[in-house]
């Protein structure tokens, strides 16, 4: 981007005593700071960013974005400097808006998906609907910027400076249409305030993210700000009301005044009313308000229908043309580490990859693939460290509840003793083997398969690395696989 200045109120900010300086960037790490940038010290989990405004004033930030306790902490230098103070009850909410009016415009059509399971799922979707509809159209998330324009992300919704950043880039690029994920550390920390969205979706609500929210009510919370706050009043919400709490979304997003487009296998505008699977996906029949139709999907797994119907939805809600995109629906291709046929064995045994990671996504995963599989159906699954103990048990009582045969095996142990995270999630699957090293873990896994078998590698979908201490190892689920298969079925050179 060319260098520019704008002033700080037309930012959206007001600072103290009135001051109004020509702001030349933002950034909220002080090492990026340059003279006349705008610093935004936030809150954080382990440090407070008001400890590096000494840092910002030295660089030449022009002006400091903060709350109450970072300005305390930074009070003797800030009295020392130019720099105008804006200090905000809601620091991450101003920051995302004055990224917003900084960066300029992001893709006129907008969505974006909420829910514990699903969300990568619905965003891909969406954003195949649309470019199968001659759309420019990208989504954003756990994998990255995909679609008529690529970039990388760190994290499934990136803090405002890359997400508006992004976004903007994306628009120069002709990108019209975005859908992108809404996950629940995004949310609370305000990083999609300034987003304008035509449309807001829900997925679903089950047991994650706990060692970071801490409660189930927290969690909710977060995710409802999706509806109860991001989404404006003339947008549209369009939530699966399958699941228990997709009847509170709903009742969120109606009591701000939103229109509402219910998705759901037993009522709602969009009804799936029949599944009839075969080996390489399903069959669907459902209704659009009151109006049958009838579509191939070839995906495996019967929820995929649900993500498909609901990103229907939001398409339709965004003025998408019903009958046109019910006509894309048999276009439609796997997303990346979801559901993903990795590798078949000679004798016919199928091996998927699957991102699923907790308890309900693994339950279900393995529950959608039984009516695809004559054989037998085996698992594979950890649990990854520095997150949410409560599951891990849960996890391996999913596995053993659906699976035939479980082995427990090692996923992102980051900085824990990956015997002891095995050990948790063995206590839900007391009869499952253990194997320590994942890529021994899917040998064994490809060896067990018989005709008409099949087997679950979940957990990892679609990453490439795995977490050990402070390493990142090379190691990707789809292509272990495919190397196991080629092993024992003599392919190899």
């Amino acid at each position: 981007m060319t260098a520019r200045a704008v002033s700080l109120s037309s930012l959206g900010l007001t600072a103290r005593g009135g001051a109004n300086p020509e702001i030349t960037g933002i950034a909220v790490d002080s090492r990026a700071v340059k003279d006349g940038f705008l610093f935004a010290a936030m809150p954080g989990s382990r440090v407070h960013g008001g400890e590096f405004i000494q840092y910002a004033l030295r660089m030449g930030a022009a002006a400091v974005l903060t709350d109450a306790k970072g300005a305390a902490i930074a009070a003797d230098e800030l009295a020392d400097s130019d720099a105008a103070l804006i200090i905000s009850d809601a620091p991450r909410e101003a920051l995302a808006r004055a990224a917003a009016l900084w960066f300029g415009p992001h893709p006129a059509t907008m969505v974006a998906v909420t829910g514990t399971n699903g969300k990568t799922s619905v965003a891909t979707f969406v954003r195949q609907i649309w470019i199968e509809m001659g759309l420019d159209a990208v989504n954003l998330g756990t994998t990255g910027v995909e679609g008529a324009w690529t970039a990388p992300l760190a994290h499934t919704t990136p803090e405002p400076i890359t997400l508006h950043r992004v976004l903007a880039d994306a628009t120069r690029e002709g990108i019209t249409h975005a859908a992108m994920e809404a996950s629940s550390h995004g949310l609370d920390q305000r990083r999609l305030d300034g987003v304008t969205l035509t449309a807001a979706g829900f997925t679903n609500f089950t047991q994650d993210h706990l060692d970071y929210h801490e409660t189930f009510e927290a969690y909710f919370d977060a995710k409802a700000g999706l509806f109860a706050r991001v989404l404006p009043e003339d947008g549209t919400a369009v939530v699966n009301i399958d699941d228990a709490k997709g009847i509170d979304m709903a009742a969120i997003a109606k009591a701000r005044g939103c229109e509402v487009i219910t998705v759901g296998r037993d009522g709602g505008d969009l009804r799936l009313t029949a599944q009839r699977f075969d080996a390489t996906g399903q069959d669907l029949r459902f209704d659009w308000r009151g109006k049958s139709f009838q579509k191939r999907l070839n995906l495996i797994g019967g929820f995929q229908a649900e993500n498909v119907l609901l990103a229907a939805g939001l398409v339709i809600a965004c003025g998408g043309d019903p009958a046109e995109v019910f006509d894309t629906l048999p276009h439609l291709t796997i997303v990346r580490g979801r559901m993903q046929l990795a590798a078949t064995r000679d004798n016919g045994a199928a091996v998927f990859v699957d991102y699923a990671h907790t308890p309900d996504a693994v339950a279900t995963a393995l529950a959608a693939m039984r009516p695809h599989v004559m054989g037998r159906l085996v698992a594979i699954l950890g649990a990854g460290g520095d997150r949410d103990p409560g599951k891990r048990p849960l996890m391996g009582a999913a596995a053993a509840a659906h699976a035939d045969q479980v082995i427990v095996t090692d996923d992102n142990p980051r900085s824990e003793d990956p015997a002891l995270i095995r050990a948790a999630v063995l206590e839900g699957a007391p009869d499952a083997t253990e194997v320590g090293d994942r890529a021994e873990a899917i040998l064994r896994g490809v060896d067990a398969l018989g005709p008409g078998d099949a087997l679950l590698i979940a957990g990892k979908g679609h990453e490439t690395g795995q977490t050990v201490g402070d390493d990142v190892l090379p190691f990707d689920d789809a292509e272990q696989a495919s190397v196991a298969v080629a092993a024992l079925d003599g392919r190899l050179a």
